[in-house]
C-alpha cells in the first residue's frame, strides 16, 4: 500500500475533471511497485456509460501488460467502486484495491449508486430478464465445449 499511488488516482481524476471528461474518478493500477495503468472517468467525453475510472485503468493495463488478467495488481482509486467496476475488478482477478471516498461521500456529491445496490440485492428491478432461444444459445455452447484450444476465464 502506498499513499503516493493514491495521490496518482487523485492527479488523474483532477486531469479528467480539468478535460471535462466526468466525475471526480481516478484510478491507477499497480503490479510490482510500477503503474502499469491508469484512467479517469470518462463517461461524459465518451458518451460511455461503462467508462469509469477504475474500467479506463483496467483496459489501460491490460492493454499495456497484454493480458486479460490483472493477477498480482493492486488498484487505487478515489472512491469505492461501484458494482459494475467493483465486478470487472473480480473478473480482472485484481488481488486487492484502496480506495479514498465511500459510498456516501460519492452520494453527497451526486453519484448516488444506492438503487444499484437495492437491485443487487433483489429490493429494486431497474430492468427485466427473459430467456429466449435457449435451446439454439446451447447449440452455440456446445459447438464451443468442443473446441480442443478453449480459453476459460
Amino acid at each position: 500500500m502506498s499513499a503516493d499511488f493514491m495521490k496518482e488516482a487523485i492527479n488523474e481524476a483532477r486531469n479528467g475533471i480539468n478535460k471535462g471528461d466526468g466525475g471526480p474518478f481516478g484510478c491507477i493500477i499497480v503490479k510490482g511497485g510500477e503503474i502499469v495503468g491508469r484512467g479517469h472517468n470518462m463517461v461524459v467525453s465518451n458518451n460511455d456509460p461503462t467508462a469509469h475510472g477504475e474500467i479506463s485503468a483496467i483496459r489501460d493495463a491490460c492493454k499495456n501488460l497484454n493480458t486479460f488478467s490483472l493477477e498480482g495488481c493492486e488498484l487505487y482509486t478515489t472512491a469505492q467502486p461501484c458494482p459494475m467496476c467493483l465486478a470487472a475488478i473480480l473478473w480482472a482477478r485484481i488481488d486487492r484495491v484502496y480506495y479514498g471516498c465511500n459510498v456516501e461521500d460519492t452520494a453527497n456529491i451526486g453519484f448516488d449508486d444506492s438503487k444499484f445496490y437495492e437491485a443487487l440485492k433483489g429490493d429494486n428491478k431497474l430492468c427485466s430478464l427473459y430467456e429466449l432461444d435457449r435451446d439454439e444459445c446451447l447449440k452455440l455452447f456446445n459447438e464451443y465445449a468442443k473446441l480442443d484450444n478453449k480459453i476459460h476465464y
